[in-house]
């Protein structure tokens, strides 16, 4: 079972998204049974923030001076799930969800899923450096997009 702590610094999250930890949680409920990893205790954190701020842990820790949609920040390089085990933290900016500023707030809540389910796969040592990856993480991304829309219909 996967439990996520979700941190909030940026206030305008919850204008846009109530009951902000039982949204995430039910995505990660939503997910494909390989993704829920039962039997298990596996954990993660979400750290929901702002460009101000993650343009700072994108500067430190990537050297890009520039705001960014996520940051994924696995445990261990090469994840090995064992009957506990902590992924990383996951942190997203609520500027870059909230682009443009007029969308529809179901629009923004599908850019919050896709954006943080990519952010999850990263955890998983996913990665979309060479073209090969990049096209087995878009599929794994789709794969878990159908099943959290699905559940949420």
């Amino acid at each position: 079972m996967i439990s996520v702590e979700v941190i909030s610094e940026e206030k305008n999250w919850s204008k846009k998204i109530k009951k902000i930890d039982f949204f995430f949680k039910y995505i990660c409920k939503s997910f494909p049974k390989k993704y829920q990893f039962l039997n298990k205790k596996i954990s993660f954190t979400l750290l929901l923030s702002n460009n101000k701020s993650i343009k700072k842990l994108n500067k430190k820790f990537r050297n890009k001076n520039k705001a960014t949609d996520i940051l994924s920040f696995p445990f261990e390089r090469k994840i090995k799930i064992k009957n506990r085990s902590y992924l990383g933290d996951i942190i997203m900016s609520y500027n870059f969800m909230d682009k443009p500023k007029n969308q529809k707030i179901i629009l923004f809540k599908e850019k919050v899923i896709k954006t943080f389910i990519h952010g999850f796969l990263h955890l998983l040592s996913f990665d979309h450096i060479k073209l090969r990856d990049y096209k087995k993480m878009l599929k794994e991304e789709q794969n878990i997009y159908q099943s959290v829309v699905k559940k949420f219909k």
